[in-house]
């Protein structure tokens, strides 16, 4: 009964949270990562969500393929690989519930910096790409998803919908497929854990194929503010889930 349940939830949370994620770029894992620690326990869940994070980001690839903006995926895709080793290796000797309280709240902060940055026409020049690209690749490497903190960054280097949806899944592919290699040899992916983690993935996906159409049609003032949206949920959701975790643990 309980992995009949485990199948459906995940099933139904999979398809939605890929057709939001495929929407918007993120939060594929928002909507995963509380049944997946229910289910399987918070250590299993960063590996899975890695995993499920590499079929997503392949999808809105090829989604996307023809708006991406290869040279942005270079500069921010290589500095965040050694950023992931070293949050990886980090991650023993770090409160990692503060840390997420922490990225939570800046989530949060993000939404107000965004629209000041917008009103005073900065955007951010290609060398600070791998600044933030080295930062997201560490947190990565901590934290089961940060996802909503790289956007506001896309955006205010001129990206939006299409182009940014494809080239930040294609600047993050490198992020998934190294937290995968590193947790697998750091023995916590195993054979099971990579099949759960596919077969979400592939849920996903379809839920991504769906979503084309609506970002198309979505103008691109509602793009923003859907993601303003999302943004909001996931700081709040982020907060509340690691207050909650730290609580049941003193």
């Amino acid at each position: 009964m309980s992995l009949l349940l485990s199948i459906i939830v995940l099933g139904i949370l999979g398809f939605l949270s890929g057709v939001l994620g495929g929407i918007i770029g993120f939060g594929t894992t928002i909507l995963l990562v509380p049944p997946l620690i229910y289910f399987y326990g918070p250590v299993a869940t960063i590996p899975v969500i890695a995993i499920i994070a590499i079929i997503a980001n392949v999808s809105r690839i090829f989604l996307w393929w023809h708006q991406i903006r290869w040279k942005v995926c270079f500069v921010y895709g290589l500095p965040s690989i050694p950023g992931v080793f070293l949050g990886a290796n980090t991650l023993v000797s770090l409160n990692e519930k503060f840390l997420e309280v922490m990225l939570g709240i800046f989530i949060l902060c993000l939404i107000p910096i965004r629209r000041w940055m917008r009103a005073q026409k900065f955007y951010l020049r290609l060398w600070h790409m791998s600044i933030l690209g080295l930062c997201i690749g560490f947190l990565t490497g901590i934290v089961a998803t940060t996802g909503a903190l790289s956007t506001p960054f896309f955006l205010a280097f001129g990206l939006s919908k299409g182009a940014f949806l494809g080239t930040e899944a294609a600047g993050s592919l490198g992020i998934s497929i190294t937290k995968s290699i590193v947790f697998h040899r750091l023995g916590v992916v195993d054979q099971t854990i990579m099949m759960q983690g596919v077969l979400i993935g592939l849920v996903v996906l379809i839920g991504s194929y769906f979503s084309k159409k609506i970002v198309l049609r979505l103008p691109e003032k509602s793009f923003t503010q859907l993601m303003e949206l999302v943004m909001l949920v996931s700081g709040i959701t982020i907060i509340t889930m690691s207050v909650f975790t730290i609580k049941a643990s003193l």
